[in-house]
C-alpha cells in the first residue's frame, strides 16, 4: 500500500512514471523502518530515495549534507516541485536558525537540511532533539571514513547526535563511491542498525571515458571548446597556479570561464559558483576544492588537466558530467610531470605513515589507469568491485579505437630483463635511462653501461620507454613498491614472457570525433528555460533538466496532456511552466511545416 503511494508521490511531485534501478527497493526498505547503506553512482537519483519517504513518513526528515550550495540547490528544487523544505547552515543568522527549528518542530517542513559541522555544537543538538525526526539521511557518507577520499571529522559526530535523540529515527547513508573498507567504516561509525545494503553498480553508461597522453594540453582545450561551443563543462587542475594559468588562457581567447580554488576569498568563490550554476559562464576551471556541492545536471564534459590523486576522486569528479543521463565526456590529459606533482602534494598533506603508504598505493592505481590498453570503464568498475562487466564497453577511448593489438613481446622482454639485471632495486626513470643508454654520472657511476641491456632501446625517446614500463606495470607484468621513491619489481607472469612462453600485446589509441546533431528546438527551449530561471532566481536545470528538454524536442508534445507524459515534469511544474514550453514547440512545428 505504501509503495503504491510512493509511486503516486513520485509522479505527482517529480514527474516520473517509475523508479530507477534500486530506488524502489531503497524506498521500500526505509518505509519499513530499516536502516540502509546505498551506494549509487552520481546521477542515479540518490536524493529521490529519501525525499519520497520524507513525504510519506510522519515527522520531519533530517538530511546531513556537506556543503551550503548543495543544500540550497536541493531546497530550491524541492520548493519548485511544491514540497516544503528548508536548510540550516552558517549562511544564516542565529535568529533565523532558531526560527527554522521552531518551524520544523511545528511541522512546516517535510525535509530539513543541516551541515555536519552543526553537530559539533551541543547547544544545537539540544535544540534538535525536540524535533520529531522520522528519518535521518546522510549524504556523502564516505566522509566519515579516514580511508575515504574526502574525510570530514564532523561526520564522526553524527552517531553521538543519534544517541541523544529520544526516539531513534531510521538512518540511511548514501554515497557514490566506497570501497569495502570504507563501507565497513560507514556502518560502524554511523551506528547503522543491521542495515540493508543497496549497491546499484558504479557504471554510468552515458559517460564516455578517454585518456590522452603526450599532447599539447592548452591547444587541446582551445580546440575542444571550439568544437563544443554550446556545452557547459569543468576543467580540473592539480594546483592553484595551474588553475590561474588555464583560466587566463581561456579568457584571453574569448571563452566565458570562471576559476575556483581555496586561495580565493569566499565571496569570490560563491559568486563564480553561482555564475556557473546559472549558466552565466560556460567553463569552470578548478582544483578539487570545487564540485561536491554542485548539483548542476547539464555538465556535458569534465576534463582533468592533470592526473587525479586517486580513483575515488577521479570517479566522483568525472561523475559531475551527465547527471541528467545525457551523453557526456570525461577526458583525462596526462603527462609524466603529473605524477611528480601528486607525490609532492601527498608529502605536503599526509603525515601518518600508514595513510601515506595508502595514498601512494592509490596514486599508482591512477598511473596504471592512464597506461592500460584495456577498457577504461572496466578498469574503473573493477577497482570498486563491480563484477557486472563486459570486455568492451563501446564507449571509452580504448574500446572505440580502430587500432588493433600490436605485439610488443620483444620490447617487453628487453624491459623485464633490464629490471632483473638491475636487481629490482631502481625506479622507472633509472631503468629507462639504462635502456636508453644514458651517459649520465648516475648511470655510469653504478657501472650500468656494462649490462647487456644498456642502450638496447636507444632508438626510442626516454618518454616512450617510461610509457612502455608504465604499461607493463598497468598490465601486471611489473609492479612498483609503495613509497615516495618506488622501485620496479617483476611479477611472476613476466618471467614467462622472458622465457618466451607468453606474448605481450599493446593497443595503439586514436582520438574519437565528437558527434554533431541538429539542436534547433532544444536551443530554443534552453533559451526559455534560462529566462524562466532568471525570473524565479533559480538555476536553469532546476526548472527542467537537459534530458527533459531533449525528450520534449524528440516527442514534440502539443497539448498539456502530452507534455505531462514527459519525464521530469510534475504537476506543479506543468501548471507553472507547461503552456510556455508548449508555445515554443507549437511555433517550431508550425515553422517546420511551412518550410
Amino acid at each position: 500500500m505504501l509503495l503504491a503511494k510512493a509511486r503516486e508521490v513520485l509522479n505527482h511531485y517529480f514527474g516520473y512514471s517509475g523508479f530507477r534501478t534500486r530506488q524502489e527497493e531503497i524506498v521500500k526498505s526505509l518505509l519499513a523502518g530499516e536502516d540502509c547503506l546505498a551506494i549509487m553512482p552520481t546521477g542515479a537519483g540518490k536524493s529521490i530515495c529519501y525525499q519520497i519517504p520524507a513525504l510519506l513518513l510522519p515527522g520531519v526528515t533530517l538530511v546531513i549534507s556537506p556543503l551550503i550550495s548543495l543544500m540550497k540547490d536541493q531546497v530550491d528544487s524541492l520548493r519548485e516541485a511544491g514540497i516544503a523544505a528548508s536548510f540550516i547552515n552558517s549562511s544564516l543568522s542565529a535568529k533565523e536558525v532558531e526560527r527554522r527549528i521552531i518551524a520544523a518542530s511545528q511541522g512546516e517542513y517535510r525535509l530539513l537540511y543541516v551541515a555536519p559541522e552543526r553537530l559539533e555544537s551541543d547547544a544545537f543538538i539540544d535544540n534538535m532533539t525536540g524535533l520529531d525526526i522520522a528519518l535521518l539521511a546522510i549524504d556523502e557518507a564516505h566522509c566519515v571514513s579516514q580511508w575515504g577520499h574526502d574525510f570530514r571529522p564532523s561526520y564522526r559526530r553524527i552517531l553521538n547526535f543519534v544517541k541523544k535523540l529520544k526516539n531513534r529515527p531510521v538512518v540511511a547513508a548514501f554515497t557514490a563511491t566506497a570501497t569495502d573498507e570504507v563501507q565497513q567504516d560507514i556502518v560502524k561509525l554511523l551506528g547503522l542498525n543491521n542495515p540493508k545494503f543497496f549497491i546499484s553498480g558504479f557504471d554510468r553508461p552515458n559517460l564516455s571515458y578517454q585518456v590522452l597522453k603526450g599532447i599539447n594540453k592548452e591547444r587541446f582545450l582551445l580546440q575542444y571548446l571550439k568544437d563544443h561551443p554550446d556545452d557547459f563543462g569543468i576543467i580540473y587542475a592539480a594546483t592553484r597556479k595551474e588553475v590561474d594559468k588555464i583560466y587566463e588562457m581561456l579568457t584571453e581567447n574569448g571563452w566565458r570561464a570562471g576559476k575556483y580554488h581555496a586561495g580565493m576569498r569566499d565571496k569570490e568563490r560563491n559568486q563564480v559558483q553561482e555564475d556557473f550554476v546559472f549558466d552565466n559562464i560556460q567553463v569552470m576551471v578548478a582544483t578539487n576544492a570545487f564540485g561536491m556541492g554542485i548539483d548542476k545536471s547539464n555538465v556535458r564534459f569534465v576534463i582533468h588537466y592533470n592526473l587525479p590523486k586517486n580513483m575515488e576522486s577521479y570517479y566522483q569528479e568525472a561523475g559531475r558530467a551527465g547527471r541528467d543521463g545525457e551523453p557526456s565526456e570525461c577526458i583525462l590529459l596526462f603527462s609524466p610531470q603529473d605524477i611528480i606533482i601528486q607525490k609532492f602534494l601527498i608529502e605536503q598533506s599526509v603525515y601518518s605513515p600508514v595513510r601515506k603508504k595508502n595514498e601512494y598505493r592509490k596514486l599508482q592505481v591512477m598511473v596504471d589507469y592512464v597506461h592500460t590498453s584495456r577498457c577504461l570503464r572496466q578498469t574503473i568498475l573493477e577497482y570498486f568491485g563491480d563484477q557486472d562487466l563486459t570486455t568492451n564497453c563501446g564507449n571509452c577511448g580504448n574500446c572505440n579505437s580502430d587500432s588493433e593489438l600490436v605485439e610488443i613481446t620483444e620490447t617487453a622482454q628487453k624491459i623485464i630483463s633490464c629490471v632483473l639485471r638491475m636487481k629490482e632495486q631502481y625506479g622507472i626513470t633509472t631503468v629507462a635511462e639504462v635502456l636508453k643508454g644514458s651517459k649520465s654520472k648516475k648511470i655510469t657511476g653504478q657501472r650500468f653501461e656494462r649490462l647487456s641491456t644498456y642502450g638496447i632501446m636507444r632508438e626510442k625517446s626516454l618518454i616512450e620507454i617510461k610509457d612502455l614500463i608504465n604499461y607493463l606495470i598497468a598490465e601486471d607484468y611489473l609492479y612498483l613498491t609503495e613509497s615516495n621513491y618506488p622501485v620496479v619489481k617483476v611479477q611472476p607472469k613476466a618471467i614467462e614472457v622472458v622465457k618466451g612462453n607468453s606474448k605481450v600485446y599493446q593497443k595503439v589509441l586514436m582520438k574519437k570525433e565528437a558527434p554533431s546533431d541538429d539542436k534547433t528546438l532544444f536551443q530554443q527551449l534552453r533559451v526559455l528555460r534560462k529566462e524562466l530561471a532568471m525570473a524565479e532566481g533559480v538555476p536553469p536545470y532546476i526548472i527542467f533538466s537537459d534530458k527533459t528538454l531533449h525528450e520534449i524536442s524528440e516527442r514534440l508534445p502539443v497539448t498539456l496532456t502530452e507534455l505531462a507524459d514527459i519525464n521530469g515534469i510534475g504537476a506543479v511544474k506543468l501548471e507553472r511552466y507547461g503552456q510556455q514550453f508548449l508555445t515554443v514547440v507549437q511555433e517550431f512545428v508550425h515553422t517546420s511545416n511551412q518550410s
